[in-house]
């Protein structure tokens, strides 16, 4: 196993090893991997279903999503497709699932169909943003709490025919919650932000225009060059992230080329 970091804060591309292979050594360093490089790349890995679900649930137990279509005697496998009829509807910063109650620890995510151009992902690690805020600011948002709606989220889907309701059993069990503005990462003790475009609606106790003012400071904060890194799709790549520490934007400059990724959430202990 060959480990070429991408970036100085994040980001690590692993190369030299086959996770078709059902090896609990293997598996144990890729978690070790995962906690210091937040986000791990393997390229040429056609796994099976069965080696992407094993390897998920070696990281934890997987998570269903509620609003994807999913592989066929695999439903924790969710489809994530975009073609020229039904084009990728998120578009902003985000962290897996921040709607829920105990959202997501990470993700596994593989592709299939690549177009020729385009079609790149970026993560940004929550931790450098944390730490490339001043010691006021920290302290100040370590008090803080914010509220993250599963609605919010998917309003685009919800506006379109049908969208309410084929969403409809989801709304009703993801009604909105709030989590702290800054986590404690429960193994690396590391702070994080904790707050995303794509969910967080608002901070709790406070005016909705400082409220509006400071999650805005926060999502251009975490944009920062500095603290992202970016990978170019390839056929049959596999990247694991972990949810608590990271955010990640997909870029939609492909169409009317398809995209199809396979992805399984992992649950949080």
């Amino acid at each position: 196993m060959r480990i070429n970091k991408r970036l100085g804060v994040l980001g690590a591309e692993i190369t030299d090893v086959n996770l078709n292979d059902n090896n609990t050594s293997l598996y144990i360093e890729i978690h070790h991997l995962l906690m210091e490089h937040q986000v791990l790349f393997f390229r040429d890995q056609d796994i099976s279903y069965s080696s992407h679900k094993r390897l998920a649930e070696s990281i934890g137990l997987v998570k269903p999503h509620p609003a994807y279509n999913t592989v066929e005697n695999f439903p924790e496998i969710s489809i994530l497709e975009s073609t020229a009829d039904s084009p990728s509807k998120i578009e902003c910063w985000h962290s897996d699932m921040t709607y829920s109650n105990k959202p997501p620890l990470g993700t596994v995510l593989r592709s299939r169909i690549i177009p020729e151009v385009g079609g790149d992902t970026l993560w940004s690690s929550m931790t450098a943003a944390f730490n490339g805020l001043s010691s006021n600011m920290q302290e100040m948002l370590k008090g803080l709490s914010a509220v993250h709606d599963f609605s919010h989220g998917f309003q685009e889907t919800l506006s379109q025919p049908e969208g309410r309701k084929r969403l409809k059993l989801a709304i009703k069990e993801n009604p909105p919650v709030t989590h702290p503005v800054i986590n404690i990462h429960p193994i690396t003790k590391k702070f994080g932000i904790y707050v995303n475009e794509l969910f967080t609606t608002k901070i709790t106790n406070l005016p909705k225009s400082e409220s509006d003012y400071l999650l805005n400071f926060l999502f251009n904060h975490i944009k920062t060059p500095e603290f992202t890194c970016r990978f170019n799709w390839s056929k049959n790549a596999v990247v694991i992230w972990d949810n608590r520490s990271t955010q990640h934007k997909p870029i939609n400059d492909y169409f009317p080329a398809s995209r199809r990724l396979e992805r399984i959430t992992i649950e949080s202990p």
